[in-house]
């Protein structure tokens, strides 16, 4: 057992200094007890064993404050049951996602078990599975429009990262693409992780139209750190648009404004690969080929389960100051007393 706050036992004298440093409230003076009689010595015999019960009353009112105020003090410190150490994998990726939010992310060209979807749900949809298989690994999370963003830094905590671009909306960081400060910003991030495990996964379907730096003298500033790049183009080659009244049926390419030329150059310059993802069967060919890549060795961690324990003491301090309250307004000893003389009374009732 553990205690994850132990500098609460600081606590324990805190009732002992408060009752040191605090003044005591004045004593009143008691009048002089006069036994002219016997029937004054009487009562004057019942005041002290009254007095008698009263002490030891207080002595155990004190004995439950203490003890409850220990137990409080334990209850603050959060006693903890550790289990023996879970080790994590050792191997898998580092990689970091860089997906593209721009207003032409959703365009309506792919089709999923046969519902249209626009290209953002599509890529949401695939990789929430890719993240599902990826055990061992760490993932981050960037997402770019007008600005790139970190939207989820690297981390083990792969349930988090799928919830986050579940959330991400199209347009989220602006209508524009910025792949080059996309690069940028996940080589800040990478350039940290060992030098193995710096890999970005680059999604878009256009080209760069905004943003503070060009693709290519991007990517060839992460090569320099050692950050290999895979590209992803995605977006239908053809789709279908409907003429007025349901005639005149148009054929386009939605995929006219991707720059496939910058993306096999990013690849080609950081040690990647360019893939062309047309529908959502091929982007998810293409995330299983990424799942092949050779993992990396990482160091040994461990895990400890912990189980709160905190309840008990504090279920129990609340238990004895509660005794002590009772005691406080009811004087057990006189309770005795009084059920030995209503059986005396009985007794010499029955007697008579």
């Amino acid at each position: 057992m553990e205690f994850a706050w132990p500098l609460m036992f600081l606590l324990l004298p805190l009732p002992w200094l408060v009752w040191k440093k605090v003044p005591a409230a004045p004593e009143t003076k008691q009048t002089p007890i006069y036994l002219p009689n016997a029937s004054q010595w009487q009562q004057t015999v019942e005041m002290v064993s009254t007095s008698n019960n009263q002490t030891t009353n207080t002595k155990l009112i004190l004995i439950f404050l203490t003890l409850s105020w220990c137990l409080l003090v334990t209850a603050l410190a959060r006693p903890q049951w550790v289990g023996e150490p879970i080790a994590l994998p050792t191997q898998g990726h580092d990689l970091l996602l860089a997906v593209d939010l721009s207003g032409s992310m959703d365009t309506e060209d792919m089709v999923y078990q046969r519902k249209r979807m626009n290209r953002l749900n599509t890529v949401k949809v695939v990789v929430r599975e890719f993240l599902q298989e990826r055990k061992g690994d760490r993932i981050g999370l960037v997402v770019f429009g007008d600005a790139a963003f970190i939207h989820t830094p690297i981390t083990r905590d792969l349930d988090s990262v799928s919830k986050l671009l579940m959330e991400a909306q199209v347009e989220m960081a602006g209508p524009n693409t910025a792949i080059g400060d996309a690069i940028i910003k996940s080589t800040d991030v990478l350039r940290d992780q060992p030098e193995q495990a710096r890999i970005m996964i680059l999604l878009t379907d256009g080209q760069n139209t905004a943003g503070e730096i060009e693709p290519i003298p991007a990517a060839e500033l992460a090569a320099k750190h050692g950050i290999k790049i895979y590209t992803i183009g995605i977006g239908a080659d053809s789709m279908t648009q409907s003429g007025l009244l349901g005639f005149f049926n148009n054929t386009v390419n939605p995929s006219k404004d991707l720059d496939e030329e910058s993306l096999k150059t990013i690849a080609e310059k950081t040690g990647g690969l360019y893939f062309r993802a047309k529908n959502p069967e091929q982007l998810q060919s293409i995330y299983t080929r990424i799942n092949e890549l050779e993992p990396i060795d990482q160091d040994d961690q461990f895990i400890h389960p912990r189980k709160e324990w905190f309840y008990w003491p504090l279920a129990f301090s609340l238990f004895l100051y509660l005794s002590a309250y009772l005691l406080k307004f009811f004087n057990l000893s006189n309770f005795v007393m009084r059920i030995k003389s209503s059986a005396n009374l009985t007794t010499n009732k029955g007697g008579n």
